[in-house]
This record gives structure tokens, sequence and C-alpha cells, in this order.
């Protein structure tokens, strides 16, 4: 005997796919904010790159790459789902990785490690708060309703949405670090406000 459908939240896939692009978004406009150095001059600047698309294309081409082939290759189904009613209405997919809390928390990740890496090697240590708010806090609380969304409207299970949002992390953290690492924040010799 087939199990029953489940029941699904509309409302709360609709806020969770907002939310998720929200953080997306958020860490892509975010000004990368140093403290310059005192030999130029001293004081807090605030420089916008377009070189920020690389990882966050980078993440969101993984959050794609999920959807389309690795919810397969996992085959954890949503919660009510399993053999008996796989095509049932709300069971048409996996729920393991969950797109929604990769890419909510990848994107916490990368503001997160563009943070530490502006405020411990860019700024010698000094904190910004609005770099802290913009980077960290924002995205933070934005991945966290994102994965009690994706849960409280079953879409995916608690261990799903928090697996998918632990790997999300650590991939947006080692693209965050890596590229600003790699990209300085200060525009070079131009000195213009967006840094190509």
């Amino acid at each position: 005997m087939p199990s029953p459908d489940p029941e699904r939240s509309s409302g709360w896939n609709s806020a969770t796919k907002i939310m998720a692009l929200s953080s997306a978004g958020l860490v892509m406009i975010m000004p990368r904010v140093f403290y310059s150095d005192p030999e130029v001059t001293a004081g807090w600047k605030a420089r916008w790159h377009l070189s920020v698309l690389a990882p966050t294309m980078t993440l969101a081409a993984f959050t794609l790459l999920n959807e389309v082939s690795l919810k397969d290759s996992f085959k954890s189904y949503r919660p009510g789902c399993d053999e008996t009613n796989p095509f049932a209405p709300g069971c048409e997919s996996y729920g393991m990785l969950s797109s929604y809390s990769f890419l909510a928390f990848s994107s916490f990740g990368q503001g997160t490690g563009i943070f530490l890496v502006d405020t411990l090697k860019w700024s010698n240590g000094h904190l910004n708060g609005g770099a802290l708010a913009g980077n960290v806090a924002a995205p933070l609380i934005l991945s966290v309703l994102t994965a009690v969304g994706r849960s409280s409207g079953n879409w995916e299970t608690g261990g799903q949405v928090w697996g998918s949002a632990g790997l999300g992390f650590g991939a947006g953290l080692g693209m965050g670090v890596l590229y600003a690492l790699l990209q300085r924040p200060e525009c070079g010799y131009s000195g213009g406000m967006i840094c190509w």
C-alpha cells in the first residue's frame, strides 16, 4: 500500500527561495571594506569588485550541479516519501542535498571568508562593523531562516537540511578565502570605487 501524499508548505518554499537568493545577492553586492595603508591614506575604504562574480558563480554552478545530477545520485527521499510513492505530489524529486540550504550557507561561508581575510590580512586586524553586518551577520540570519523554513515546510528533513548547510558553508568559506587572498581589496592605481 503506498504511503499517503505528504503535505508541503508552498509558502515556506517561496520564502526559502527568496531568502537563499537574497543571501547570495547580498554577498555579491557587498563592497570589500578595508583599513587602508597609512602610507597612502589612513582610514576605511570600500571598493566594489566585479571579480566577486567568480566565487559567486562557482557556488551557483555547484548548486545547479546538485539540482540537476547529485540529488539523483544520493536518492535521499523527501519527508513522507519512500519507495512506495516516488511519483506522488511532492515526491517527484529527492531531498539531499538541499539546494536552497546549500546556496544560502555557501553564500554565508563566502561572506565569512571574505570578511576574515579582509579583516586579518588587508586591514591588519582592524574590525569594521559594516563589513561584519553585510558579509557575516545578515547572510547568517538568512541562511538559518532558509534552513528552518525548509524543514518546517516539510520540504527536507533536518538531516538533509543541515548536512547540505555544512557542505555549503565549507565550500563557500573555501571560495571566499581563496578569492579574498587572490584579489586585493584596493583597486590599484585607478583609485576608483568599482574594480574590474
